[in-house]
This record gives C-alpha cells, structure tokens and sequence, in this order.
C-alpha cells in the first residue's frame, strides 16, 4: 500500500488507514502563447485575481489557491461548485497528474483515479499490452497484473479483441477497456469525476453497477458530480470550490444549501443586470 508525499514514495503495512492530507495547495497552469501585450492587458482590464504574470511575462491561470483539508478512513466527501472552480484540478493533483508549485500533499491508500475515460490506455499497443502498462501505472506487483488480466477480459466482454491493437477498437470498445482495468481492483480511495456508465448502452447498466459497488466500499470516496441525488447518495461531506478556492467543507447539506444559496444570489444579480441594460 502506498503513501504518497508529493515526489516521495514508500510503503506502509497492511491494514493501515487510508488517509488524504492537503495543506495549503496551489496548482498553476501556463497559458500558451501569452506573452503578447494585448492578451496581458485585456486580462489586466478584466481585474481578476485569478490570472498571474510570471517569468518570461508568460499569463498563467490559477487553478487551485491556498486549498487544505483532511479526509480519514470512512470519508466520503462530493465536489461542488461550478465549472472552472477547480473541481476536475483538485482530483487530478491528488490522483498524481499534477503537480502543486505550493504546499503538501499526502496521501496514504492505493488510489483509483476514475476522471477521464480511457486515461493511459494507448491505442498502439492490444488490449493485454494495455492492462501490463496501466498495471504498472498503478503501481500493481507482477503477480496483481497477471490476475487482473482474465477479470478485465471477462468484464469488458472483448474476447479475441484483447489481442488487438485498441486502434481497431471502436469507442465503445476502448470505453470498456479503459474502465475494465481502472476497476479491475478494489482501491481504498476512489476519485471520480461525473463517470458513471462506459461503452456502449448494454455495457453501461453493468459498468454503473460496479461504480456503485466501489463507490460504497472505498475506505475514502471523493466524488466530483453536477447531479445533487448522486452526491447525497454517496457523500456525507463536501468540499465547495469557487474561482480555486475552497469556500466551505462540512456536513454534505449546510454546504449544498451554502453553494445553492450563492448560485441564487449570482443569479438574482445577473438579472437585474440585465433589466438595467435594456431599460
């Protein structure tokens, strides 16, 4: 089982709880191309915290800012905000895509990152090539590849394709492939990001029901969603983000009433904006 801090990797015994530490976290991302004049001083204009000049006078967007919080055994915590607060960075930079410029990271737990259908599955390589390289992508011992191998190959239902190139696979297929392997073992934390089906509408009622499976006995479930039943469903927690910042963390119902409450407010301003203009 292993515990990441940031670059660091080792091994902690068996049994040990799964735990997520974040203190202080800032992910940056360079806007390409930004080093023109007009596009620094339109973004001066815009008067937003939320975009930087650093070196080489290259724009960058920030992403994350100043984000803690810790999740223990047992947490099961839902992302709420609206798009581009952060949500989709947030389970990125704790799955490992990417990396904070600011603060620490810990986490302790072998992660299952469900965020981008098909990440890491290469088109190059056959479906069995395909579980070997995201098999050890996780961090999985040989002997784990080797028995997950026949149980991706069952569930994904690619008989003979399994030793075909995935590029002669069609989307469904390298769906079903791709969620195959991110769930072919139990992890005790489980990311997900607004996934919950894969493949074609036949495979789609299966693959939920073994979403739903994990999702319940994760040790610690973060869970991105716009559908307010499925969070209450899954999480007792929540985290809002707004602009990369955390705004509330707490019981899953004072924080939804919290968010609600702003997106009504943001919305009663933008109407009365509106009356206004055209008056």
């Amino acid at each position: 089982m292993p515990i990441r801090a940031n670059d660091e990797e080792v091994c902690i015994p068996p049994g040990h709880a799964a735990r997520i530490l974040v203190e202080d976290i800032s992910v940056e991302f360079p806007i390409v191309g930004s080093e023109g004049r007009s596009l620094r001083k339109m973004l001066a204009e815009a008067a937003s915290d939320r975009f930087g000049v650093g070196r080489r006078q290259r724009v960058f967007v920030r992403a994350l800012r100043h984000v803690s919080f810790a999740l223990n055994d047992g947490d099961r915590v839902a992302l709420v905000g609206a798009n581009g607060s952060g949500k989709s960075t947030l389970l990125r930079v704790l799955a490992g895509v990417y990396d904070p410029v600011a603060g620490r990271l810990m986490v302790e737990g072998r992660v299952a990152p469900l965020l981008t259908m098909g990440m890491g599955v290469r088109d190059d390589i056959s479906g069995w090539e395909n579980v070997r390289l995201c098999g050890t992508l996780m961090n999985l011992s040989a002997r784990e590849i080797t028995r997950i191998g026949p149980e991706v190959a069952s569930f994904s239902e690619l008989g003979e394709f399994m030793s075909l190139p995935v590029s002669t696979y069609s989307l469904g297929m390298r769906a079903r492939l791709a969620f195959s392997i991110a769930t072919a073992l139990e992890p005790e934390i489980l990311l997900v990001d607004e996934i919950f089906g894969a493949g074609d509408a036949s495979f789609a009622a299966k693959a939920a029901a073994r979403m739903t499976e994990l999702m319940e006995r994760s040790r610690i479930l973060v869970f991105s969603s716009h559908s307010e039943a499925l969070l209450k469903k899954f999480c007792r927690l929540a985290i809002w983000l707004d602009g990369g910042r955390m705004q509330a963390f707490g019981p899953i119902d004072g924080v939804l009433d919290q968010y609600k409450s702003q997106v009504q407010k943001l919305s009663a301003g933008q109407l009365q904006h509106l009356a206004t203009s055209a008056a």
